[in-house]
């Protein structure tokens, strides 16, 4: 099996493995996009009023679609899908642009958020496929890291091509297009021969009950995570700062969350996933407290530090988890589910411009959120220390 594993992952070439890393940035690039001139490109568009939902909208597109893009994976194959998805995810991102009024821009937010789910849950898939075992988990930890690093890249870009224009950010969704030709150039359409079924854990852990766990915990984590994104453009903006300095803030969050996932294999094989999910909470929460108290750069800088670590400890593991307890036959459906669950934490924070108060007090009220994730997450690892300990051996 160990053997399968490796020549699995070292038929994929050097360009292969960089082209599928790549893709996986456009998972948070469809955000990043729009952040940091959020309150330029809302009014450009008309949409001033829901400025937040440029950013949340795509996660709803996500929910409702992922089911459908995961069942099409199982049936026709992650490479056609990720194909159609690339395709599909630059012309909606480039339309953005030349939109205006909620109805269009709202509509073209929602189905780029459709592909967005093709590509994520289909670029994930190709690399399950592609690797196996510890080389599996390193390979989800650099796509995380990936992401991340894309973050950073997309931020940078999006506030200095903002600066220039409010529609020129739109432009970076065209890179979807040629990550479809690196696709075609150096990814094989066909994956290693041979199931492997038996390198996954055995399929009896993945009970209903632990995936939900799983499913809970991106939700939560990516809840945490995108309050930031969405309040701190608006909030930065409003003291003065540029939309280029917005993307150089919200880009060190991003390099932070790159040496997280760096660290990701590390931590959870000396802790265990359980504790490792703990951690990232309790950063989540930290950061929220510390944005929540700030008034200078003196608390948003540890803040900036702490959310960069909860979204390395969190997103790359559960990602990692749902792939190693679930059967080759229906992975891409739990992916999927994944997917759903990951957008909803994000499309939930579209709901924060409802809550009354400001800023501060949706930071301190998510800071209880993160904190209640944090208790809970210490309770089952506590228990299922507890079960472990019970069973004979």
């Amino acid at each position: 099996m160990l053997t399968k594993s490796h020549s699995a992952s070292a038929s994929l070439s050097p360009l292969g493995r960089f082209t599928l890393l790549t893709v996986a940035c456009l998972t948070i690039m469809v955000g990043t996009v729009v952040a940091p001139g959020l309150a330029i490109i809302s009014s450009a568009l008309g949409v001033a009023s829901h400025a937040s939902w440029l950013i949340t909208l795509p996660a709803l597109g996500v929910i409702l679609f992922a089911p459908f893009a995961g069942r099409l994976i199982d049936r026709v194959g992650a490479y056609s899908v990720l194909q159609v998805g690339l395709a599909s995810y630059g012309l909606l991102g480039m339309a953005g642009a030349m939109l205006t009024g909620p109805a269009l821009v709202f509509v073209d937010r929602i189905l780029l958020g459709a592909a967005t789910a093709v590509v994520m849950v289909s670029g994930t898939s190709l690399i399950s496929h592609w690797y196996q075992g510890h080389a599996r988990l390193k390979m989800l930890a650099q796509q995380g890291m990936a992401i991340e690093l894309g973050g950073v890249v997309f931020l940078l870009a999006a506030g200095i091509l903002a600066g220039i224009g409010w529609a020129w950010p739109f432009t970076i969704y065209l890179l979807a297009w040629l990550m479809l030709l690196m696709l075609r150039w150096w990814v094989p359409k066909t994956t290693p021969s041979g199931d492997e079924e038996g390198s996954t854990l055995d399929t009896s852990s993945a009970t209903n009950t632990g995936m939900l766990w799983i499913y809970m915990s991106a939700a939560g984590a990516m809840m945490l995570f995108f309050t930031l994104i969405v309040l701190l453009p608006l909030e930065l903006s409003g003291v003065g700062l540029s939309e280029r300095h917005i993307g150089f803030f919200l880009a060190g969050i991003s390099m932070v969350a790159v040496v997280a996932a760096m660290l990701l294999p590390r931590v959870a094989r000396q802790v265990g996933e359980n504790v490792t999910l703990t951690l990232a909470f309790a950063n989540f929460t930290t950061s929220l407290l510390l944005f929540g108290f700030a008034d200078d750069m003196r608390l948003m800088i540890p803040g900036a530090i702490f959310a960069g670590v909860g979204f390395g400890f969190s997103i790359p593991l559960v990602n990692h988890m749902t792939v190693e307890r679930t059967p080759v036959a229906s992975r891409g459906r739990n992916l999927a589910y994944l997917s759903m669950a990951i957008f909803s934490g994000q499309f939930l924070t579209s709901l924060l411009e409802f809550t009354p108060g400001g800023a501060r007090q949706i930071f301190d009220i998510m800071a209880a959120v993160g904190g209640v994730f944090t208790l809970i997450y210490l309770l089952v690892g506590w228990q299922q220390r507890r079960q472990g300990s019970e069973q004979p051996r």
